[in-house]
């Protein structure tokens, strides 16, 4: 059973995130470990994985990342490592000035401002590429789906460039 068919979800990306949230209280209630505390050992473990597999579910269906990635491994679509090379030469040229202008914020006059502008370009490229990807998983053709399959690894790059954005202004504001 995969996590749609848990939660009583038909197989696509958009979601009502509320009814997941809902859904999966009343799952975690059916099957929470106190539950069967006096229980059969048999019955104890049973419970402890029904839980753990509901938790697993509900924090993939809660991600729209984790969930577009869940969506193209149901549909088989080959994901290839975070760490292969993207074959799409101007995201490349892009990875790179996206990399320069968080290094330039290091020596900015004006920190505040740089930081607010780097976070303003993730944003809004990120919320550009999201979209995009959104319409490809709907399309849910053996292309679109590779295509949504590229522009989720270029999606979790802005990811780790704002967790590095952020590391960055911890450091910076710390002083």
């Amino acid at each position: 059973m995969n996590y749609f068919q848990l939660f009583g979800l038909e197989s696509q990306f958009n979601l009502d995130t509320n009814a997941v949230a809902q859904t999966y209280q009343t799952l975690q209630k059916a099957v929470h470990p106190d539950r069967f505390a006096h229980g059969s050992e048999q019955e104890k473990l049973l419970s402890v994985k029904k839980s753990t597999l509901i938790n697993d579910a509900y924090q993939t269906l809660k991600n729209p990342i984790k969930r577009a990635e869940y969506i193209l491994v149901l549909r088989n679509v080959d994901m290839p490592s975070e760490q292969m090379s993207f074959s799409d030469n101007s995201f490349l040229m892009r990875q790179m000035e996206l990399r320069e202008m968080l290094a330039d914020v290091k020596s900015a006059n004006d920190v505040d401002t740089a930081v607010l502008e780097v976070t303003q370009v993730l944003d809004a490229e990120f919320e550009q590429l999201f979209k995009i990807m959104q319409e490809q998983l709907d399309e849910n053709s053996d292309s679109a789906n590779a295509m949504a399959c590229d522009n989720l690894r270029k999606l979790k790059f802005y990811q780790k460039l704002h967790v590095e954005l952020d590391k960055l202004e911890d450091l910076l504001f710390d002083d």
